[in-house]
């Protein structure tokens, strides 16, 4: 009988690996199935750097639509951007908004037509020298599983001291120095240790790291209160000098870092303006700043 018992830490131990090596067999077929994908946006054969980037942006005759989708969420679109300049994007919900903001930075590729930078089709430039003059904040933020400082320099070359304590005050994101260990503090897959405002003005200093030459930012503020929404202005608004900005706006108060507003209707652009003088003469624009006025109101009452 004592020979049984003798057994029964052997068997638990052979349990315990046969578990195991499933789980690492399942994980290992899980790693092969990411190693061997192959990303639909890459670098294409011609591909170069660009060294220096003064930021004129044309999108010309840009036409898009979802792969297995047969409906144009784009067509015929056109604008131009010079550089230094801040565009503000407006239009109905569903009309592209957040889709034109994604082609620059190559998330998506055109179906038709060019996305110039410098008058260089953005294709023709290898993706990271692409990437490393755009810097990007969306309303829904991605963040990985690391810490503070690695989710705030990724994808950078070096970065100061300096100028990450100048991104981290640009996007009021002083509350990383409270953390349990500051900028090492792990925040978990998407951030989920953090709120959805310190989400997003984590994304918001990373987007403003390095200086990039151009911004392209898709309401980065919807999930910071009105105070804070407000001090952020005033730091991007310095920040955009001498950049140029492509600012996707759902709430009138973004407009005032915008130099022109592009109104977009039907996957096109129909208006391009100063703000004030798209209120005097455009009804669609006054009628969705009313509409997107209201909206904020109840969400701050």
């Amino acid at each position: 009988m004592n020979y049984v018992f003798m057994l029964t830490w052997p068997m638990d131990a052979i349990g315990y690996v046969l578990s195991m090596s499933e789980e690492c067999q399942t994980a290992s077929d899980r790693l092969n199935e990411v190693f061997d994908s192959r990303p639909e946006i890459a670098d294409r054969a011609g591909a170069h750097s660009l060294d220096r980037c003064r930021g004129r942006i044309e999108f010309r005759g840009v036409g898009f639509k979802y792969p297995k989708s047969d409906e144009w969420i784009l067509r015929n679109l056109n604008l131009v951007i010079e550089p230094g300049e801040t565009v503000g994007i407006v239009g109905r919900t569903g009309s592209g908004k957040t889709t034109l903001a994604y082609l620059l930075p190559r998330l998506y590729d055109v179906a038709e037509g060019q996305v110039l930078l410098d008058g260089i089709d953005v294709r023709d430039l290898y993706l990271r020298s692409l990437r490393s003059h755009v810097g990007v904040a969306f309303e829904d933020p991605i963040l990985f599983s690391a810490s503070v400082h690695e989710n705030l320099v990724m994808g950078r070359p070096v970065v100061s001291d300096e100028e990450l304590k100048r991104a981290i005050d640009v996007a009021q994101a002083g509350f990383v120095w409270d953390l349990p260990w500051g900028l090492e503090t792990r925040v978990g897959e998407q951030g989920y240790t953090l709120s959805g405002g310190q989400r997003q003005r984590l994304a918001l200093a990373r987007a403003v790291l390095g200086n990039p030459a151009v911004l392209v930012l898709d309401d980065p503020l919807s999930s910071v209160d009105v105070h804070t929404e407000a001090v952020i202005e005033q730091s991007l608004a310095r920040v955009l000098e001498g950049v140029t900005g492509l600012l996707v706006v759902h709430r009138p108060s973004t407009l005032a870092l915008a130099d022109r507003v592009a109104l977009i209707d039907g996957g096109t652009v129909v208006a391009v303006g100063a703000h004030t003088d798209l209120l005097k003469s455009n009804d669609l624009y006054r009628a969705l700043l009313s509409q997107e006025y209201e909206a904020s109101r109840q969400q701050t009452a």
